[in-house]
């Protein structure tokens, strides 16, 4: 396992969907957030430094653990290289993205449109990091 390839990968996939992040809920599908109720920070209290320090750890800590688990898994995955870390990201979202957004509405009052919405998020960004991740990882 090639820890400084990881960490490497990580810090990219890390920019990469902060890039996504702020394309999609900041911009193109923002208005999925003004849908009632509104529990929502406004973007004013979401740019405090405080918050910001705590999205980008929490960020980076997400992609760090995909990547790791990815090189830890690696040899056991089937394919090679871009299938092998194609089904690696389906397999994390089916695991954990889906069971874990899908239940959302059983204990919190939050809009169907913005599961949906995050469900699919999770897929895309998902197979974006995992297409990354199998285009850069060289396992042994």
């Amino acid at each position: 396992m090639n820890i400084k390839r990881i960490i490497l990968i990580s810090i990219l996939l890390w920019i990469v969907n902060a890039i996504l992040g702020q394309l999609t809920c900041g911009w193109l599908f923002n208005w999925v957030y003004q849908i009632p109720p509104m529990i929502w920070k406004t973007a004013e209290e979401i740019i405090q430094t405080k918050n910001m320090i705590g999205i980008n750890i929490i960020g980076l800590m997400h992609v760090s653990l995909f990547t790791l688990v990815y090189a830890i898994l690696y040899k056991g995955l089937p394919g090679k290289k871009i299938k092998k870390a194609f089904i690696y990201a389906i397999l994390v979202w089916l695991v954990g993205a889906l069971p874990g957004i899908a239940s959302m509405p059983f204990y919190m009052t939050i809009s169907t449109t913005v599961i949906i919405y995050w469900l699919i998020q999770a897929l895309i960004f998902g197979i974006i990091d995992g297409l990354i991740l199998g285009a850069l990882y060289k396992g042994k």
